[in-house]
């Protein structure tokens, strides 16, 4: 989350007529991530997000998260919920884009997580997973193998900048995991961006998942692997096995992995790690002028793509054999 557009506060009082959420008492923006512009307002009836959608979210697409947020939600995930106007309407516009208000959800993300944080993530993952099965609407995964090349092609005349070899490495990675991508796995809804920062924990038990704007219909397994590289890697970029394990396990109690996407984790992990290397990279080359936003190192992910590049099999990750 990051502010690209500004809003002035009549702009505001002048949307937020349309609401019955009380009058505002004041706003700011939310300088975290790099994708929609967030402001966190606060109302004579409480505390609510308001996101304009920038950048790589499709207005199409909006009807998608919405309504998936809603029937998480009815199926007893802790999610935000879309606000409605007086009218009925769940999207609006303002400062020339797509925007919505959603409910605030209490608690905070850790920074640090633990083996137990992983755990609990690993059930709540599963149980998204299973609550999403009945979703009627679909999304393809514009960040899977197709949309890899696209985002290569817009960064490759730059990549040796960040780092002397990126280009190779990169495209060598693409060809072969183009050539040898996992089908035939269980699909449904998965969060496709579940990152500590979209994770809310009060007292150290999970409250909440946030940040829908990248769920999509894919492989489930797949989903396991964005969180593997998000909730499991140290500073240092070592890979911490226990919280592999008891993320994995936390999942498994919940909905166990089949074997063909237990053997499959290692090559979903790269396409995970090469995923975000990607959209770091591209953000990195091209910070929009002015945005209050801080771009994420890409390297951190090309790390992390090594090691699952040495990967035997899943058991490295703390899938039990």
């Amino acid at each position: 989350m990051a502010v690209y557009t500004d809003v002035a506060a009549s702009q505001l009082d002048a949307f937020l007529a349309d609401y019955a959420i009380g009058t505002l008492v004041s706003y700011h923006g939310i300088a975290e991530g790099v994708e929609n512009s967030n402001f966190l307002l606060q109302t004579t009836l409480g505390t609510f997000i308001l996101t304009l959608y920038e950048k790589r979210v499709a207005r199409g697409d909006l009807p998608f998260f919405i309504g998936l947020m809603q029937h998480l939600a009815a199926r007893g995930i802790s999610c935000p919920q879309p606000v409605a106007t007086r009218g009925g309407a769940m999207l609006g516009e303002l400062a020339g884009r797509p925007a919505a208000i959603v409910t605030f959800l209490p608690g905070v993300s850790v920074r640090r997580p633990s083996a137990d944080h992983c755990g609990q993530l690993g059930g709540a993952l599963a149980r998204l997973h299973l609550a999403g099965a009945d979703f009627p609407m679909r999304r393809a995964n514009g960040l899977s193998v197709a949309g890899w090349r696209p985002l290569f092609e817009a960064a490759r005349d730059r990549a040796d900048t960040v780092a002397p070899g990126l280009h190779a490495a990169i495209a060598t990675e693409l060809d072969d995991l183009a050539a040898h991508w996992p089908a035939g796995l269980p699909t449904g809804v998965i969060h496709a961006d579940l990152f500590p920062d979209n994770a809310f924990f009060l007292d150290d038990t999970l409250s909440g998942i946030i940040d829908f704007y990248f769920a999509c219909t894919d492989l489930l397994a797949y989903d396991v692997a964005v969180c593997l590289n998000a909730w499991c890697f140290e500073p240092d970029g070592a890979f911490n096995a226990t919280k592999g394990r008891a993320l994995i396990a936390g999942y498994g109690k919940v909905r166990p992995l089949l074997p063909e996407e237990g053997a499959a984790l290692p090559r979903l992990a790269r396409g995970a790690a090469l995923r975000f290397l990607l959209t770091r990279l591209v953000d990195w080359l091209d910070v929009p002028e002015g945005a209050l936003v801080r771009p994420k190192d890409p390297l951190e992910y090309l790390r992390k793509l090594r090691f699952h590049r040495a990967v035997t099999s899943a058991r490295d990750y703390g899938l039990a054999a």
